[in-house]
């Protein structure tokens, strides 16, 4: 039986050593995403403690959990440590814990952890609690098709994707073999791409020639959306470009395809061809996001709207309307440019807005004007297919191929925090470009045994 005990935590107390007194200015900053962490990193010079909670001790950057999934990637290699990234920050405390309520009159976050639960005071709080997996109203589908938001989602489908293989191993009845090398991912945004393209890879480059009594190159790779097109932020140049590369590494595209039902053997879609069924074993879901809980709670709290996916709608200095101590950046919120187009919800804004939060606190303290709107600077939008090719969209600039290709491990690796996981990241990449193998192949059961409980 665990007991659950009821703390408070505040600067100078027993669990906040080496912070300064209570006189002291108190950031809470809910999520060490990119938007939390570099809220956090912007503030080790002001004159502030800051209280970091994460539901996990490591940054995770969710730009890459297919890689883990594909088995490209170790999950370190994605994930530091939280503590170590701000180990040289002495005005920070980082907190284990799942903050579940925002308590606006009396400014405190209630957060759990296994055992125990406790409070936080706070002068000024900024909540980056990230977002959550959307089936559009049809939970039942996340335990037949995961989605892919946490290094757990990221090793379920690694399981589930090389189990796929080894139990198709096992078989004798063509049908069940047909079933188990059947890959269905659903969305075709960038991650629905990618993924769909690193399995195509892995079955066509890396596994031939592994198995005695199947042929992992004869797996069929579907990739659906309900929508008509792929990578619809890029354009149309850039994704017909995108639709042709898929085609040619061998991915089935099914367009304007609505997912009606999944369950253990398959999954039944509706297209303009009418009611259709794909026997499978093996469902990704990679279809839309909503906001987590939290967000939700504090808009409840402080009157403020949301939007449909529940993300609240902040004022353009990214504070929530009425409450100008409480910031709400990432994908916790919908917020526009200067343009009036939306911030789209990638690890570049967040940390633009993270930055931008935690300036607008610097400035306050110093009884300095603050500014008034944040101002989105657009870094481009990538997406990987496949080996050696690749989309970037810069705007000003568009490009696809091999050269698109390696501006987009560039990037990532850029944005990765450690030069530990940029130089572990870099050299995998360099021994799949070269070898078409993968080091991070491991599962540690059949994994595809979950697909048909």
């Amino acid at each position: 039986m665990i007991r659950i005990v009821s703390r408070e935590f505040r600067p100078g107390s027993q669990y906040g050593e080496g912070m300064d007194n209570a006189s002291r200015h108190r950031v809470v900053v809910v999520g060490a995403g990119f938007g939390g962490l570099f809220a956090t990193k912007a503030l080790r010079r002001a004159d502030v403690d800051v209280t970091l909670i994460n539901g996990t001790p490591y940054h995770l950057f969710q730009p890459l959990l297919y890689q883990v999934a594909t088995g490209i990637l170790s999950p370190g290699e994605i994930a530091p440590p939280v503590r170590e990234i701000l180990r040289r920050q002495r005005n920070v405390k980082v907190l284990l814990g799942t903050v579940t309520e925002v308590d606006v009159e009396h400014r405190t976050v209630t957060a759990i952890a296994p055992g125990t639960s406790y409070k936080v005071e706070y002068d000024s709080l900024i909540v980056a609690a990230g977002a959550a997996q959307s089936y559009f109203g049809n939970d039942q589908f996340a335990e037949f098709a995961p989605g892919m938001k946490s290094i757990d989602d990221a090793l379920e489908l690694r399981g589930r994707i090389f189990g796929a293989f080894e139990l198709a191993e096992l078989e004798t009845d063509p049908a069940a073999i047909e079933r188990w090398l059947t890959f269905v991912v659903v969305g075709a945004g960038p991650t629905g791409v990618e993924m769909a393209g690193q399995i195509a890879e892995l079955a066509h480059r890396t596994l031939p020639g592994e198995y005695k009594n199947i042929d992992p190159s004869q797996a069929r790779i579907v990739l659906m959306d309900a929508l008509d097109t792929v990578l619809p932020s890029f354009g149309d140049h850039l994704s017909t470009a995108a639709l042709r590369q898929l085609h040619k590494i061998g991915v089935e595209v099914e367009l304007g395809t609505k997912v009606v039902s999944v369950d253990s053997d398959g999954i039944e879609v509706e297209t303009v061809r009418g009611h259709q069924r794909i026997e499978t074993f093996t469902k990704i879901w990679a279809a839309g996001v909503s906001a987590p809980s939290l967000s939700r709670q504090l808009a409840e709290r402080t009157g403020a709207e949301t939007d449909r996916a529940g993300r609240i709608k902040v004022n353009p200095d990214c504070t929530v309307p009425g409450h100008p101590e409480i910031f709400a950046i990432g994908d916790t919120v919908a917020i526009k440019a200067l343009d009036g187009s939306p911030v789209p919800g990638i690890a570049p804004a967040a940390k633009q807005e993270g930055t931008f939060v935690a300036e607008t606190i610097r400035r306050r303290l110093a009884g300095k004007a603050e500014p008034r709107a944040f101002h989105y600077h657009h870094q481009g939008s990538l997406a990987q297919i496949g080996k050696r090719m690749a989309v970037i969209d810069f705007g000003w600039i568009k490009l696809r191929g091999a050269l698109a290709w390696w501006l987009w491990g560039i990037a990532h690796i850029y944005f990765l925090v450690g030069v530990r996981s940029r130089l572990s990241v870099a050299l995998n990449w360099l021994w799949i470009y070269t070898r078409n193998q993968r080091s991070a192949r491991l599962i540690t059961s059949a994994g595809g045994e979950s697909a048909i409980e």
